[in-house]
């Protein structure tokens, strides 16, 4: 590709997954509006439907958010009667999320999210699981890549 075509907006894999990721946000809008939670709580939730009782720490790990964004949402969610934060037991440091009562409750309406996406994506399940697959190992080799010791950029002359 030439220099200019380099530079094109058309050209730019950010900008695609940019603007998928704003039109899938706003999809996801009045779906969870329904739920009376935000796209970054629902994260959360998912993560606590599939194990309950994760400390803030792994939370932040997984959804790679650090504790000043975290802990303000945990709190609404708190707030909401959806979760429960409760020091371990066994460390007093380690802060762990709990689902409350409506927190569980809440996952029964939730089905109806990812199968209203996928049928909104057009995609079919092989498609989807395709392209899930493809974009996870991206942002896996992004994650890994060590600046300090590799360098993709061409020589400047």
């Amino acid at each position: 590709m030439e220099n200019d075509a380099l530079l094109r907006l058309d050209n730019q894999l950010c900008f695609v997954l940019y603007a998928c990721s704003r039109g899938l946000t706003k999809t996801y809008r009045p779906l969870l509006a329904k739920l009376d939670i935000t796209y970054p709580q629902y994260l959360v939730m998912l993560i606590l439907w599939e194990k309950d009782g994760v400390s803030i720490k792994a939370l932040g790990e997984k959804l790679y958010l650090d504790s000043g964004t975290l802990t303000p949402l945990l709190k609404r969610l708190e707030t909401a009667g959806l979760v429960e934060r409760r020091r371990s037991s066994t460390d007093e440091r380690v802060v762990q999320i709990y689902l409350a009562q409506k927190g569980v409750d809440l996952k029964k309406k939730a089905y109806a999210v990812p199968e209203t996406l996928l049928c909104r994506s057009g995609l079919t399940v092989d498609q989807f699981i395709g392209l899930k697959t493809e974009l996870t190992a991206l942002l896996e080799r992004i994650r890994a890549f060590d600046a300090a010791t590799s360098s993709c950029l061409p020589e400047q002359e």
